[in-house]
């Protein structure tokens, strides 16, 4: 059985503003005090699969950054560039067209740049259970986390629990919830977090998008022809742009569920998507007083926050639940319980047209 490894980086984590930028996004930046988050999902990933069957899809402006951060981890021809961002049906059909094309057939393992895994024997247990049931079942594998909370932040995918063995049918895939209905799903047993990571055949995904989304194939199919000439990166560049936008959930697990295409190994490997500035707690060890802290800080009757300076001197005086970051162009400011609404910032900054600071 061969295995690739596809790691989706195209994201622009805008709730990691001031530090995350087009240029260096959240995968790029280092939020665990070890390493580039990207190299982190890179080693993990290398558990299941050799480095040197590990793919990145980026975005074309994040190449160049990508490049540097990766070059004693993977070839660059590993690197693929997206010339516009389409979601992440036209990322892993682009991933699966060139390893079909180029490499042959194989079972993928695609997992997202930016998530913190805690448990890496967990993981790597999981992931490989993936892969072994996609290549004998020819099925379509999800990665599923149990959860340890009723969470209205992730979606969810129910499955059939009382199936014996790893791999459980999936009978269908969830929204975010409200409160009220993520406790139901949590007390069911049967619903477990959808965490974006998914094995399957680079063949049998095509054969999904020639089914399901003839239009995306199509385009696809294009680029595929064009690969390994010297039409490539002209055809690339053409085609893409054009794709349509749909994520791979809408555009074929939930039709392929319905059908009981789709398997979900559910499980725990102490996962976080790491989403916004409130998550660092599961990332660094606080400090006595509950802060989170790094660089030239000093911090007098300062509890329960995160202050971030990349060079200037930050101080702060009797505050809580804060978190505060200075980067060389920009100071940011919130309350730690609004983290997410971070966002909201780079919206205004679009629309202000500074894109100097995007």
């Amino acid at each position: 059985m061969k295995v690739y490894g596809v790691i989706m980086a195209g994201g622009g984590g805008t709730r990691f503003w001031p530090l995350s930028r087009k240029k260096t996004p959240k995968q790029l930046l280092n939020l665990t005090g070890n390493n580039l988050m990207v190299n982190e999902a890179v080693d993990r990933l290398a558990y299941v699969a050799d480095k040197s069957n590990i793919f990145i899809v980026t975005n074309v402006s994040q190449v160049p950054a990508m490049l540097e951060a990766t070059k004693e981890r993977l070839k660059a021809d590993h690197i693929l560039s997206e010339p516009s961002a389409r979601n992440t049906a036209a990322c892993i059909g682009y991933a699966a067209m060139e390893i079909v094309r180029k490499y042959g057939d194989g079972v993928m393992m695609i997992t997202p740049a930016d998530h913190y895994i805690k448990d890496e024997a967990g993981f790597v247990r999981i992931l490989n259970a993936a892969a072994k049931e996609a290549d004998e079942t020819g099925k379509l594998l999800t990665i599923g986390i149990t959860p340890t909370f009723a969470s209205t932040g992730f979606g969810y995918i129910r499955f059939d629990k009382n199936e014996a063995g790893d791999a459980k049918k999936v009978i269908e895939f969830k929204e975010k919830p409200d409160e009220a209905t993520a406790k139901e799903y949590v007390a069911s047993g049967e619903y477990a977090w959808n965490s974006g990571m998914f094995a399957w055949k680079a063949s049998v995904i095509l054969e999904k998008f020639k089914e399901y989304i003839p239009d995306i194939y199509a385009d696809l199919e294009k680029i595929g022809d064009a690969m390994g000439t010297e039409n490539e990166k002209a055809v690339i560049e053409e085609v893409y742009p054009n794709i349509r936008k749909i994520s791979v959930d809408y555009a074929i697990m939930e039709k392929a569920a319905a059908l009981g295409d789709v398997l979900v190994i559910p499980g725990e490997m102490g996962w976080n998507d790491v989403g916004s500035y409130d998550m660092m707690d599961v990332l660094r060890s606080k400090d006595e007083n509950g802060n989170i802290i790094e660089g030239d800080v000093v911090a007098v009757d300062t509890t329960n926050s995160i202050i971030l300076s990349s060079g200037k001197t930050v101080t702060a005086v009797d505050i809580d639940n804060l978190v505060i970051v200075e980067t060389k162009d920009a100071i940011m400011v919130c309350p730690k319980d609004k983290a997410q609404s971070v966002k909201k910032i780079v919206e205004t900054l679009q629309a202000q047209g500074r894109d100097d600071l995007l």
